[in-house]
């Protein structure tokens, strides 16, 4: 097993991969401590070479070399469920991977159902049973066992097989389309961008209320800011119930603020009491943001739930059929704004998402199709004019 735990042997591997086709890819992180992810390993195997671990936390360590070869363009970086590897890299080297191919994403174009597991994929195209007994075990912790070394290597080395295999059914079903479409957006940096003003956002908070908005877009920016500089999780600055009852209550003095329940005893006297004091006193006079209700438009018709209803078993129906996951072609928001008649940025009405499903909901919407049972099953049934 080769270890790599030095800029020089880092260097020498990748002068090895870089005449490769692909690289096989994964990381293994910690985030429970902090507010970055903490990078421990990172595995690549390649077609013709055993794989190999990186070791980010090797005393003076530079991955500059690795990160160069990811930016290479005749490589294809491939990954199961990227996006988290991608915000990594994304993060501490500034590159995102490209060409890109994420085997789950093409699993769900090959019939292998919503979002389907690396051990699933393992077990029925590379034939392989993934020991998961060392999965959440301490990576960050030196030196690593040999069970958790073969661990990390095992999630490269099959992912070799499932990539050329999910490749070949791609292209017989004549589908590297789908798939490169949702693989695109996976590689928008504004995806991978944590900015505290829109850190208001996860709380999700359901009102229009504008002092209300105005102070939890505050508050929670200014949590957002001492989170990602003190590298700690947002809830050991204060928890989300907490930076709600201020923005619904906000608390004149820091002995007010002492009395929130959810505040802890002594956090007003400290230094981040001060600080979010008078992000406080910032609330009151700042804009609000835009509430997120706006941000989805009132329609003009209320949907049908039994047009919904409709909509969704031809989405399953037309999947089955393709072989793909329904949520690769529509989602919940999409399926609703087609019982609505609220057709514009539904991605199901363009592409080969309307040849699979886009094109039969309008159809049925418009009395064109139907819906019967034959033998017990589902069926569509085309109505004459």
């Amino acid at each position: 097993m080769r270890i790599v735990d030095s800029t020089n042997e880092l260097k020498a591997l990748v002068a090895d991969l870089k005449g490769a086709p692909y690289l096989a890819l994964d990381t293994e992180f910690l985030r429970d401590q902090t507010y970055w992810p903490k990078l421990c390993l990172i595995q690549v195997a390649a077609p013709g070479h055993d794989g190999a671990i990186i070791d980010p936390l090797a005393e003076g360590m530079d991955l500059t070399p690795f990160y160069d070869l990811l930016k290479s363009p005749k490589i294809v970086k491939v990954f199961h469920a990227a996006r988290q590897d991608i915000e990594i890299f994304q993060l501490q080297g500034g590159v995102i991977p490209d060409p890109l191919f994420d085997t789950q994403i093409a699993a769900m174009v090959c019939g292998f159902g919503e979002s389907a597991s690396y051990e699933t994929l393992a077990r029925k195209v590379a034939k392989v049973e993934i020991d998961k007994s060392a999965r959440f075990t301490d990576w960050s912790h030196r030196p690593l066992s040999k069970r958790q070394l073969e661990y990390a290597l095992s999630d490269v080395t099959h992912l070799r097989t499932i990539y050329e295999a999910l490749k070949v059914q791609l292209e017989k079903r004549d589908r590297e389309n789908w798939v490169e479409e949702e693989i695109t957006a996976l590689k928008d940096p504004k995806l991978y961008k944590l900015d505290p003003a829109d850190a208001w956002k996860r709380l999700k908070p359901r009102t229009s209320n504008k002092r209300f908005l105005a102070m939890i877009a505050t508050i929670a920016a200014w949590r957002e800011r001492e989170a990602q500089t003190r590298d700690i999780p947002r809830g050991r600055v204060i928890k989300d119930e907490a930076l709600l009852e201020i923005a619904a209550h906000p608390p004149e003095t820091a002995e007010a603020l002492e009395r929130i329940r959810a505040v802890p005893k002594g956090f007003a006297a400290s230094r981040l009491g001060k600080g979010l004091m008078e992000a406080i006193a910032e609330g009151h006079k700042a804009e609000p943001p835009v509430p997120l209700e706006a941000e989805r438009p009132r329609r003009k018709r209320e949907p049908s739930p039994s047009a919904i209803d409709l909509l969704k078993t031809l989405l399953r129906l037309r999947a089955e059929e393709a072989d793909v996951a329904p949520r690769l072609i529509a989602n919940a928001d999409d399926i609703e704004k087609l019982a609505a008649h609220e057709d514009e940025g539904i991605a199901a009405l363009h592409g080969w998402r309307a040849d699979v499903f886009g094109k039969d909901a309008i159809a049925l919407r418009e009395g064109k199709l139907s819906l019967a049972l034959e033998k017990g099953e589902a069926v569509v049934v085309e109505l004459e004019d």
